[in-house]
């Protein structure tokens, strides 16, 4: 059967990326990237060697995209700080907008910290193994939920749910505290020996931490918080997103990620998901995009339940990065609906 073509229009933002990068040549994609972070990189690296067949008509209605959308672009590089904090504020309101401030711009300082995020868990974990626990649930609580949930996962297992219970109730971290493990830990790394606190830490972050862990580990380090604090491990639990979870998303909320998964992720996550919740997919696709899914689902050879977990997963992670941009409200996370 004669492979179907895909057009501009059904690409991920991801895959327009790497159609855009692929089209400026080796100097020039590598000059961009070099200002990306370690997820975005690997994200659009993935996306780049996978891309197939690229038409012309498919790279002009990229690019074309690209330049109406940069065009639309105001005060750039024009005291980007203020205008970040009134765009962002403006937006999301200012308790959303809070925290995604203090992050874009935190990291931004934030050389050592930052430099972690390049590294593979394993190695995060071998580097902060013998830190203070609240030195560890800092670090953890800079990291990306997927990230710093396999750094757990590397941590002894005795020292997990300690860890998780302070960054449960870290409520922000001083700026001079945070700028002094900062060099800390760059230091470190290198091989060398009046302001508001910075947005890290909180229920939610350990939420989204143990949402990345594998079942079994999860179930098992709530059980120990509740264990030690009940009131705590409830409002975790309360906080804790799944992938059935999304059946409370809005059908706008849905149409947009599925614009920024992969049909073979969301073929490969569905497996497993309720009917409740493939219905509400489907419903939210075009009759033949639904019609193709759903035949690529009957005929697709088993998979390992490890193998479905982390297409889900994949699926939530790009379901956080578009609550936290504020393009789509997960359902019971508490925020204010847009109109």
């Amino acid at each position: 059967m004669a492979e179907e073509q895909i057009s501009a229009h059904e690409l991920s933002g991801t895959a327009k990326a790497a159609v855009l990068l692929l089209s400026l040549g080796e100097d020039y994609a590598a000059g961009v990237m070099k200002h990306m972070g370690p997820k975005e990189v690997q994200q659009v690296g993935t996306a780049m060697a996978s891309l197939e067949n690229v038409t012309t008509e498919m790279l002009d209605s990229v690019v074309g995209h690209f330049i109406t959308t940069i065009g639309g672009q105001t005060a750039l590089g024009i005291d980007s700080d203020k205008y970040i904090k009134n765009v962002l504020t403006n937006a999301l309101g200012v308790d959303k907008a809070g925290g995604v401030i203090d992050r874009i711009l935190l990291g931004r300082n934030s050389k050592g910290l930052e430099q972690l995020k390049w590294m593979d868990p394993r190695s995060i974990a071998d580097f902060i193994r013998l830190e203070h626990p609240q030195i560890m649930a800092i670090v953890l609580s800079y990291l990306d939920s997927d990230q710093a949930a396999e750094t757990l996962g590397y941590l002894p297992a005795s020292q997990r749910s300690d860890v998780l219970m302070r960054i449960a109730v870290l409520d922000g971290v001083q700026p001079d505290a945070l700028q002094e493990l900062d060099a800390i830990m760059e230091n470190q790394l290198a091989g060398n020996s009046g302001a508001q606190t910075a947005q890290m830490g909180g229920i939610q972050t350990a939420a989204n931490i143990l949402n990345f862990l594998e079942g079994s580990m999860s179930a098992e380090l709530i059980d120990a918080v509740v264990e030690s604090d009940d009131e705590i491990g409830q409002l975790i639990q309360d906080k804790m997103f799944v992938f059935d979870n999304l059946i409370d998303v809005d059908d706008r909320g849905i149409q947009s990620l599925l614009k920024e998964v992969s049909t073979d992720v969301l073929t490969l996550a569905l497996r497993a998901a309720e009917e409740a919740l493939k219905e509400k997919i489907f419903a939210n696709m075009s009759k033949r995009a639904a019609e193709m899914l759903r035949d690529d689902m009957e005929a697709a050879a088993p998979a390992k339940v490890s193998d479905v977990e982390a297409a889900q997963k994949e699926v939530l992670v790009i379901a956080r990065r578009l609550a936290d941009s504020g393009e789509i409200a997960l359902g019971g996370s508490g925020g204010e609906e847009f109109v």
